[in-house]
């Protein structure tokens, strides 16, 4: 399998001479073949800036650089695909930041792209070739010219439009997960944020936060618009703003009027969990589903995370408890990253965690940040590394009754067979 590099303007090769190799985490390491999949559709292969391609010469079998002035290579994966192995590559100028990205390593075998990765859900519903732009556009200005006073809708547009937010383009196409954005504040300081970041930071942050405090009309407008199917997701809680729980005084009056008018569809909240007081009060409201982010089911590497503001991951835990107890359907958006989420101590006490909030779906998901930055704020490894490979066949082996996806779901997924639908 040869090694993937691009030059300086972003053309990208594969090297006869080099093997290609991957990381997990701080380590340099061969890829197995067992770890490799086609290159999804969806994914975009990216150069890494400030970086230098490492792999094994075939010739000697040592392990250089790539000579000359050429960049690693990663592959940013749709969602449904969890990374195994990052890109192998040392960075070239140690004080600059990769942007908030995914990378996963990729490499040329048999005439194509190969990525490190494992099929998690169905990929369908979030790739981007799945939303028609003309489509959009023109349910955008519907929607926007229908309700012109709706700020949310606004914001939204441009989430769509500019962002090409597909959680923001399906509120207008009035399908799937929709999103509803409420907060412009947050109870947590998460290291490399996407919608806000201090300036010392040294990461730009992809996208701006609401900047606003919608009314409660303006939340119910959309709601209604989108809760139109069966099948439907309505979603607080996006990228674009804070902690939503923050804003239960708008979440809990929303979701109650809404529910007097129509039963349909499924109402979301992606959360932190950290105002359990708060999130009793919107799963009493009548929440369906509760998606919660952790980074990992340990206290200190969690607070090294999220920095969070008057709340533990005790708290989490007592929201997702109850939530589950009142019949939400509960899962995690858990931020995956190779060599660190792997570790033994990790994986021991998230499947703990899991099985004390009885939570019914795990979310991988890949970690967007630049590796050095982050493994310079969490501890250190205590335990064996298994790889993420193991680590997944460890879940599936420990949490029988407990599914391994990649996004939200509504209740029937749970019951149907999963298999029929999990196809690249």
């Amino acid at each position: 399998m040869n090694l993937v590099y691009s030059d300086s303007q972003g053309n990208v090769f594969d090297h006869p001479d080099f093997l290609a190799l991957g990381r997990n985490a701080e380590m340099i390491t061969e890829i197995m073949e067992d770890e490799l999949i086609p290159l999804p559709e969806g994914a975009t292969l990216v150069s890494l800036p400030f970086t230098r391609p490492v792999g094994i010469d075939a010739e000697t079998g040592d392990m250089k650089l790539v000579p000359g002035d050429y960049h690693a290579v990663g592959a940013l994966l749709p969602q449904g695909f969890t990374r195994l192995l990052l890109p192998g590559y040392v960075k070239s100028d140690k004080t600059k930041a990769l942007p908030l990205f995914g990378y996963t390593a990729v490499v040329w075998k048999d005439d194509a792209f190969y990525v490190a990765a494992r099929l998690t859900d169905n990929p369908y519903f979030w790739n981007p070739i799945h939303c028609d732009v003309t489509e959009l556009e023109s349910q955008v200005k519907t929607l926007t010219a229908k309700y012109p006073e709706n700020r949310l809708y606004a914001h939204l547009s441009n989430c769509a439009l500019g962002y090409e937010c597909l959680t923001a383009s399906n509120t207008f196409l009035q399908r799937w997960e929709g999103a509803v954005p409420v907060s412009y504040s947050c109870n947590a300081g998460c290291f490399g944020c996407i919608s806000e970041q201090p300036d010392e930071s040294g990461f730009v942050a992809p996208q701006t936060r609401m900047n606003f405090k919608p009314q409660i009309e303006e939340i119910t407008q959309i709601m209604l618009e989108h809760l139109r199917t069966p099948d439907s997701i309505i979603s607080f809680g996006q990228g674009c703003e804070g902690e939503p729980s923050t804003q239960a005084a708008l979440i809990i009056p929303a979701i109650k009027q809404i529910r007097e008018q129509t039963k349909m569809g499924y109402i979301n909240i992606n959360t932190n969990a950290g105002l359990t007081d708060h999130i009793r009060g919107i799963v009493d409201a009548g929440l369906d589903l509760m998606r919660v982010s952790t980074i990992s089911a340990l206290d200190d590497h969690y607070n090294a995370y999220y920095k969070p503001r008057a709340y533990t991951l005790k708290n989490v835990e007592k929201s997702l408890r109850y939530a589950t107890d009142k019949g939400v359907i509960t899962s995690i958006n858990y931020l995956v990253f190779p060599g660190v989420t792997d570790r033994e101590e990790e994986i021991e006490a998230m499947i703990e965690f899991v099985r004390r909030t009885g939570l019914k779906l795990i979310q991988l998901r890949n970690l967007n940040i630049d590796p050095e930055s982050y493994l310079g704020i969490i501890p250190k490894a205590r335990g064996e590394l298994l790889g993420m490979k193991q680590m997944i066949e460890i879940f599936e082996q420990e949490l029988p009754d407990v599914v391994l996806g990649s996004y939200s779901h509504t209740p029937k997924f749970y019951t149907s067979d999963r298999n029929t639908t999990m196809v690249l």
